[in-house]
This record gives structure tokens, C-alpha cells and sequence, in this order.
């Protein structure tokens, strides 16, 4: 029942890129805000190719994530235990987050990395969990995997 819902009152591409487009703002907006409160405008963007460069890519690499976990939670309707692999998938890409953040932190951005990066990671997951959980069942599809098991 809640697969043919998913399927036919969403369009997984819309919807991924809009979650992503507000998940990128909502980092963006993070760590520009950390960076004025520290003193240092736009540091993080500099060191980071650029404000153009670092947005565009920024912009563009949130937009994936955004369709390919809308993608994925689309998929768990179909196939409920898919939705342990969504959530394996985003341990996996947080723990890429924090190891990314110790490089930064050890090279370009100083101690503030954990802040600004991690920080901004931790936020736009809070944002991207909770619109997921408003737009989809994903308790449901959680009860779901449990039955098939």
C-alpha cells in the first residue's frame, strides 16, 4: 500500500533535487555564518576553490545526494529492507564527512573544520532527515523491514 503511494504522488528526480537545493542553501548559509562570527568572511569558500567554484560544486554535489536519497527511500517502497541500506549508506557517508574534516582541519581550514564542516554536515542531515520523514512513511517502511526479515 504505501509503495503505490510513493509512486504515484512523487517524482523521485523533483523531489531529490529540491531536497538537495535546500540542504546546500542550509550548509551554505552555515558556513558563511560560522566564518563571519569567527572574523574570517568567506575563508572556508576561499580555501576551498573560491565562492563561485566552491557554491557551484557545493550546489551541484547536494542535488546528487538529494535525488539519490529520495531514490533510495522510493526503492525502500518497493523493497522495505532497502531502507537499512539507506541508512548504512549515510553512516558511511558521514564517517567520508569527519574524515574529510580531520584533513581540512590538519591543512587549510585550522580547528574550525569540525565546526564549520562537520557542523554544516550534522545540520543539512537534521534538515534532509526531517523532510524526509514529513513526505515519506519511512517508520512505516522501517515496521515494514522488520516483517520481512
Amino acid at each position: 500500500m504505501t509503495a503505490r503511494l510513493v509512486r504515484e504522488h512523487h517524482d523521485t528526480l523533483r523531489e531529490g533535487a529540491r531536497l538537495g537545493l535546500t540542504v546546500a542553501a542550509a550548509i551554505w548559509i552555515w558556513v558563511a555564518l560560522v566564518d563571519a562570527m569567527v572574523g574570517q568572511p568567506f575563508h572556508t569558500f576561499t580555501m576551498l576553490g573560491g565562492v563561485v567554484v566552491f557554491t557551484v560544486v557545493h550546489v551541484l554535489l547536494n542535488v546528487v545526494y538529494g535525488v539519490v536519497i529520495v531514490a533510495a527511500v522510493h526503492a525502500a517502497t518497493r523493497a522495505p529492507s532497502a531502507i537499512f541500506g539507506l541508512g548504512f549508506g549515510f553512516l558511511i557517508f558521514e564517517f567520508a564527512i569527519a574524515f574529510a574534516t580531520v584533513l581540512l582541519s590538519n591543512t587549510l581550514l585550522g580547528e574550525l573544520a569540525w565546526l564549520r564542516i562537520l557542523g554544516g554536515s550534522m545540520i543539512g542531515a537534521v534538515i534532509a532527515v526531517l523532510i524526509l520523514i514529513r513526505r515519506h512513511p519511512l517508520l512505516a517502511l522501517l515496521h515494514d523491514a522488520e516483517a520481512e526479515r
